[in-house]
């Protein structure tokens, strides 16, 4: 009976980490779909706003002068996805528009567009993880 206990115990403990393993692919591909879908939806130009769209894994830092937030460490199990750079400083502006422009927005559309299939991707995959866990 104990050995079950001690083998159940360490099961429980084993599936956390796989399933922070085993949801990077989805997060990695959900950052990608996001970044394409951002880069459809903005607006034609100098291709200077499309261009610095992307998507920085867990661990790593994101640009400089990036919105929303600047440089940081993505913290793990995430993906962050931001516009623009030390050279496009002004997607928020695009966004939301200004007094004089107006809103063209491509950043949260493209969120509500793909958010459900990211929402899917991921809990299957953290799913999948965890019943492979079990049947381990």
């Amino acid at each position: 009976m104990a050995d079950q206990l001690d083998r159940l115990s360490r099961r429980l403990e084993a599936i956390p980490k796989r399933v922070r393993e085993a949801v990077q692919p989805a997060l990695k591909a959900s950052g990608d779909e996001l970044v394409n879908r951002m880069r459809q939806l903005a607006p034609e130009d100098t291709g200077a706003l499309r261009d610095p769209i992307e998507a920085t894994p867990a661990g790593r830092t994101t640009p400089a002068y990036s919105q929303p937030g600047g440089s940081r460490v993505v913290p793990e199990n995430s993906v962050v996805v931001t516009a623009g750079n030390s050279d496009v400083r002004y997607p928020h502006l695009v966004e939301y528009g200004t007094a004089t422009a107006p809103a063209q927005p491509f950043f949260w559309p493209a969120f509500r567009l793909t958010r459900k299939r990211i929402e899917t991707r991921i809990k299957r995959a953290i799913s999948k993880a965890v019943r492979e866990g079990w049947t381990r």
